[in-house]
């Protein structure tokens, strides 16, 4: 009895019936129930065709985000109007809208940000939901979701990365997924001095081109003139090591990872059996006055 009481205390202050209540609870039920229907829409109609003509998905799963925000906010706005306490504080508001838009303004800003940057991203397409991309300084991952407010990336240890979509739209992007998916993987290796590196190059072609994943993108007049499948270059002199570079080609950016390091192993074993030695750091230590013979050295 004393929450009934309270209740109708509660209406009596904004001014409002039973009758407006329910009117008001049927715009929430139904403002629900039409979110879930076009949501439901858009997934059926929209991704399914998408994937069926192979369309990007992209603006339709922001589309449907979208969507639900003009829903609840109409939702909002009718509730608004109902009330007529809440009407007459919307009319003051808008009235002296000017040091309030100020306000709101400041506060609101990151979020229209994020907004404006979500519109640019499915506006510009710099990459589409399912892409396997790089933002800045971070590691390779599959866009999962474009929302009204931040992108949703999942990296190869299966953990969602968010990033405001404002801050990707300023930040420099490397998609391995747009227009062309064939991928040039940069194999390195280094070898010793002594080892052949003619010897070292065969074993990384022969290793490297017959992996399933590599694939040969030689025109023609390449393998007329008898072009290797896998090129494989000497890129630097180090301290103690000729270094290598192998360019393995791939038409699976998903798996160009797993790729590299099957051929990492394959070649460290041909290199074992062959006599092909990979080197690693000597030190040399210098006494400037000689020792005693009666000194140990530990180590």
């Amino acid at each position: 009895m004393n929450f009934l009481k309270s209740v109708k205390e509660f209406l009596s202050d904004l001014n409002i019936d039973w009758k407006t209540v329910i009117i008001i609870a049927a715009i929430l039920i139904g403002s629900i129930i039409i979110t879930k229907i076009v949501r439901w829409i858009i997934d059926k109609t929209f991704i399914s065709g998408s994937n069926n003509l192979n369309v990007d998905p992209t603006r339709y799963k922001f589309f449907k985000n979208a969507a639900s925000l003009i829903i609840l906010l109409v939702a909002l706005g009718s509730i608004v109007l109902l009330i007529p306490k809440l009407k007459a504080l919307a009319i003051t508001i808008f009235a002296g809208a000017g040091i309030m838009v100020v306000f709101i303004g400041l506060a609101a800003q990151e979020a229209f940000s994020n907004i404006v940057g979500g519109i640019f991203i499915v506006m510009f397409r710099p990459f589409r939901v399912g892409d396997l991309i790089k933002v800045g300084s971070l590691d390779y991952g599959i866009v999962e979701d474009i929302t009204l407010r931040h992108t949703v990336i999942i990296n190869f240890e299966n953990k969602r990365i968010i990033i405001p979509n404002a801050v990707i739209s300023s930040d420099v992007i490397i998609n391995d997924s747009i227009d062309d998916e064939n991928v040039c993987r940069m194999i390195e290796f280094g070898i010793s001095y002594d080892s052949d590196v003619e010897l070292a190059t065969k074993i990384i072609q022969e290793v490297a081109s017959k992996h399933p994943r590599c694939i040969d993108v030689r025109t023609d007049e390449d393998k007329k003139n008898k072009a290797p499948q896998v090129n494989v270059r000497v890129l630097s002199f180090g301290d103690s090591s000729v270094n290598l570079r192998a360019e393995v080609w791939t038409n699976d950016p998903f798996r160009a990872r797993r790729m590299h390091t099957d051929i990492n192993k394959s070649v460290k074993k041909r290199f074992d059996i062959e006599g092909v030695e990979i080197p690693f750091p000597y030190r040399t230590v210098v006494y400037k006055k000689d020792l005693s013979p009666n000194t140990k050295l530990n180590g």
